[in-house]
């Protein structure tokens, strides 16, 4: 990235800048309490649900291989989860014991679906 700001606008400017993720995207801050949490965890949720039913169906209809190709891929969600948490004054422990450990797990998934 050239400058702050100068991204497509789309999403990778948000893991470098600090600041409200959903301001220009249409989602109410809400009350203090709320701040818009509830709308990345939304988000994110559906995130997760939308990968978890792409696995289902791959494992339903293909093969060991395209299941590991997907979850190599996949392992990039956490793995980006990590560094946004770290990048934005969250606990290490949530970085690393939630989210680093969530992308070892897929990354470890992967090794043994390719191992087939």
């Amino acid at each position: 990235m050239a400058g702050e700001g100068e991204g497509d606008g789309e999403g990778e400017d948000r893991v470098v800048e600090r600041g409200p993720a959903f301001g220009e995207r249409g989602v109410r801050r809400g009350d203090a309490g709320h701040r818009g949490d509830t709308a990345y965890l939304t988000v994110k949720g559906l995130r997760d649900l939308t990968y978890g039913l792409v696995g289902l169906a791959l494992i339903a209809f293909t093969s060991a291989d395209a299941v590991a190709w997907f979850m190599l891929v996949v392992a990039l969600a956490p793995l980006g989860d990590t560094l946004v948490v770290l990048r934005h004054g969250g606990s290490r422990a949530t970085a690393f014991g939630i989210h680093f450990a969530t992308a070892v797990v897929v990354l470890l998934d992967a090794a043994l679906l390719f191992a087939l």
